[in-house]
């Protein structure tokens, strides 16, 4: 019995021992979880500001607070009394500016629980990819524009537009000029509004943009035209428009709209938009032939 005894006793300090590491206050074990934690709500967050336009506004609130110092420093009293307001309410100020963003998040995590925040996306920047889907796009923008089917079609670039595609209908279908066409067609259902274009896919129609508020925009340019700029003007996304009237071809990046492109031109354009620069051309050929070899000795 006394074996039984010790052998008990040893297991029991063993077990208190581990409580106490476990749950002691400045246990390194907690210091990590909290680190890791920390570490992943701010990964989280930086995900979350480039798969919406919260971005840009963020990159507006840190001019806002370059601002503020830059008054306090210049002893700019009324200035700086009206900012520091702002700054005193900047948690309602943020929640104001991105109730839509908050509102997809907290509907999200009650729709599908905490195993879609924790969901890490991937990022495709395939040049060979991205060459299809510019001959697909190319084709099919240059079929419309003979027949004057009006479209338009968004490229998502490094901003992720979620908001804008929560107002249309998910197909996430592999692009081709036949599906182009047919979302596009007059009798089509989903012919009114905007295609987004994500990883290479259509992912999603019939979506509503943000229409430009530029005062300069000319009178002639209908809705489509001051949709692809207004949705240009938030992100890096690349919009194309078809004329239903002229079927001409435009495109609008950065909230500049070139208007009256030839297939050759507009072809090119999305190459310089979507293809990576090559500036050396013999580190390419270098490249191509090592693929190749790989290639080879994998068949081998």
């Amino acid at each position: 019995m006394q074996i039984f005894s010790a052998v008990y006793d040893f297991l029991s300090n063993i077990w208190n021992n581990f409580i106490v590491l476990i749950f002691s206050s400045n246990n390194i074990i907690f210091d990590i979880l909290d680190i890791v934690a920390v570490t992943f709500v701010i990964y989280k967050v930086i995900q979350f500001m480039r798969q919406t336009r919260a971005q840009q506004l963020l990159k507006g609130l840190i001019v806002f607070l370059a601002v503020y110092i830059v008054a306090k420093l210049l002893g700019l009293n009324a200035i700086s009394w009206i900012l520091s307001v702002v700054i005193a309410n900047i948690i309602v100020v943020l929640v104001v500016l991105f109730q839509p963003e908050i509102r997809s998040i907290l509907e999200k995590l009650g729709r599908n629980g905490i195993s879609s925040a924790l969901k890490f996306t991937k990022n495709y920047e395939n040049d060979d990819e991205n060459l299809q889907l510019i001959n697909i796009v190319s084709k099919a923008v240059e079929n419309m524009s003979k027949t004057k089917t009006g479209a338009l079609i968004i490229i998502e670039r490094k901003t992720m537009l979620d908001e804008i595609v929560n107002t249309g209908t998910i197909i996430d279908a592999k692009s081709s000029v036949n599906l182009i066409q047919n979302i596009f067609f007059k009798n089509s259902p989903l012919h009114d509004g905007a295609m987004i274009i994500r990883e290479n896919r259509v992912y999603a129609a019939s979506c509503i943009l943000p229409l430009s508020q530029n005062p300069d925009i000319s009178s002639e340019l209908g809705t489509r035209h001051r949709a692809s700029i207004g949705i240009s003007e938030t992100c890096d996304a690349i919009a194309i428009v078809v004329s239903e009237e002229t079927g001409d071809v435009s495109l609008s990046v950065g909230g500049n709209l070139t208007r009256g492109l030839s297939n050759k031109a507009f072809a090119q354009k999305l190459k310089e938009l979507l293809i990576t620069p090559q500036n050396d051309e013999n580190e390419n050929k270098f490249k191509k032939i090592f693929k190749k070899e790989v290639r080879t000795d994998e068949k081998e």
